[in-house]
């Protein structure tokens, strides 16, 4: 029997500043424990909070980036809790004017899992959000069997939290949502979004129904997942587990789940638990924000988001849909390539192939990002240009290339006469021409009879005869033009 899946995420991501929320320490990873705290941070009595501009900046802009609107004024409220990771016993926080409202996240297509691409149920799909809210991070726990211990350095990090409506269904759907998310807040310069650093983590709510009008199942919430791929087994698990207690007419109850990667398995934490346990109440050491002049002094920040990017490099660079989208999914990819486009003898086209499929396949046999290519753009629009002028053939300009690569200091055409990849005269190659021609009667008469394919197999012959020193192009040019 079939089932329906309804699935909301609240993303949690440090925004990128340099110091934490209410307080002028520093934010870090990796540090020593402990080292960046002051009163305000642990919070001692009678330390009073400073908001971060900065931070309120950035996430209004990741609001413009992610479609939201803002309400004119937005205020800051407490939420109360007891445990050892918030030492005030209340975080600061907002509950019902945040600094973002609706809004939206296209899911790309190229950030599903691979096993799923081909059979993706919603190609078009935009998750809908409900809010973005700011507030402070709580302190890093590590639990060690019968204790615990407490790192104060990432309290009171400025924190996004990002709360989709119930819009996915799956848990792709839920991979490439964080993925998409995740990339369009990197290239937006809002947060670096490393869920291995805790910079974005991620709690689901699933609930699952019988069929499209049944009340919307109880609601459970898994939590401490920290990878997107721990998100998607997660998922898959939790479905199963509820789908199979539907089944033998266990209901479910409303609770929260902690998500055991290692095991494969949820674990129940408590039950029933709603924003009335927090006690909110509006926060008396802060006032509110007028939102407007704020919004006016980001909106000129706001960058192109990766599908507009993509749209650009297709209408201007007539590459395909997949390629555009890969070049523009990576920032320091984008602007290696626009840099290598902007060489006007270098069509675009022939530029990202020549990106996609040769040059970066040699910088993973390194394991070399772009943004450490030891070879700049413009050396590699030079190699090209001579790809493009005929005097290298493709093939020479990765020999070329791998040369440069270890030699970055090299001009492309002068290791290209060190190699001997001088391109063969006119009056040589028509010699060479003649030769392939009078040598192989068969070959040839195919070609005239409509063969057109076995030009290939003569241009192979004038490349032996020319020692590879020929432009294939030009062969096969010459070629056609003596024999069709």
């Amino acid at each position: 029997m079939s089932f329906l899946v309804t699935i909301g995420l609240e993303v949690h991501c440090q925004v990128k500043t340099n110091t934490k929320m209410f307080c002028a320490c520093q934010t870090s990873f990796a540090d020593e424990p402990n080292t960046h705290t002051c009163p305000v941070c642990l919070g001692l009595p009678g330390a009073l909070p400073v908001l971060n501009r900065h931070a309120i900046e950035k996430t209004l802009l990741a609001g413009l980036l992610l479609d939201c609107g803002s309400p004119e004024i937005s205020k800051w409220d407490r939420k109360n809790y007891f445990y050892p990771d918030m030492p005030k016993n209340y975080q600061t926080t907002q509950m019902d004017l945040p600094l973002c409202l609706a809004g939206e996240v296209p899911v790309y297509e190229f950030n599903y899992p691979t096993d799923v691409r081909k059979k993706i149920a919603r190609p078009d799909l935009k998750v809908r959000l409900n809010r973005i809210h700011l507030e402070e991070d709580v302190a890093k726990s590590t639990h060690l069997g019968n204790s615990s211990i407490i790192d104060y350095n990432r309290a009171g990090t400025p924190l996004m939290e990002i709360v989709t409506e119930p819009d996915i269904e799956s848990s792709a759907e839920a991979f490439a949502f964080l993925r998409s998310l995740q990339m369009i807040l990197q290239q937006g310069g809002i947060s670096d979004a490393d869920m291995e650093k805790g910079q974005l983590r991620c709690d689901v709510n699933i609930s699952i129904r019988r069929k499209e009008d049944d009340p919307l199942g109880n609601r459970i919430e898994l939590k401490n997942l920290n990878s997107i791929s721990a998100v998607r087994r997660a998922i898959d698990y939790e479905i199963d587990r509820q789908w199979e207690d539907l089944q033998q007419g266990v209901e479910q109850v409303q609770s929260t789940r902690r998500w055991d990667d290692d095991r494969g398995e949820s674990q129940l934490l408590r039950t029933k638990e709603d924003a009335h346990d927090y006690r909110y109440f509006p926060c008396p050491d802060l006032l509110p924000i007028h939102t407007a002049p704020l919004l006016e002094k980001v909106r000129p920040l706001l960058t192109e988001r990766p599908h507009e990017r993509a749209e650009r490099y297709e209408k201007d660079y007539q590459i395909t849909k997949y390629d555009a989208s890969v070049l523009a999914a990576d920032v320091p990819l984008a602007n290696y390539f626009e840099a290598l486009a902007s060489n006007e003898k270098v069509p675009g086209k022939k530029a990202a192939n020549f990106l996609l499929n040769v040059f970066l396949g040699l910088l993973n046999e390194r394991e070399t990002a772009i943004d450490q290519s030891p070879v700049s753009a413009g050396k590699t629009g030079s190699l090209l240009e001579l790809v493009e002028s005929g005097q290298l053939a493709l093939n020479q300009a990765k020999e070329v290339l791998l040369k440069l690569l270890e030699s970055p200091d090299g001009e492309p055409a002068a290791i290209a006469r060190e190699m001997g990849f001088e391109p063969a005269d006119a009056g040589e190659l028509e010699a060479f021409c003649d030769e392939a021609i009078a040598a192989n009667p068969q070959q040839v008469a195919e070609i005239r009879a409509g063969n057109e394919k076995l030009v290939n197999f003569l241009t192979g012959q004038v490349m032996k005869r020319s020692k590879g020193k020929a432009n294939p192009k030009q062969v096969t040019e010459i070629l056609r033009s003596k024999l069709l």
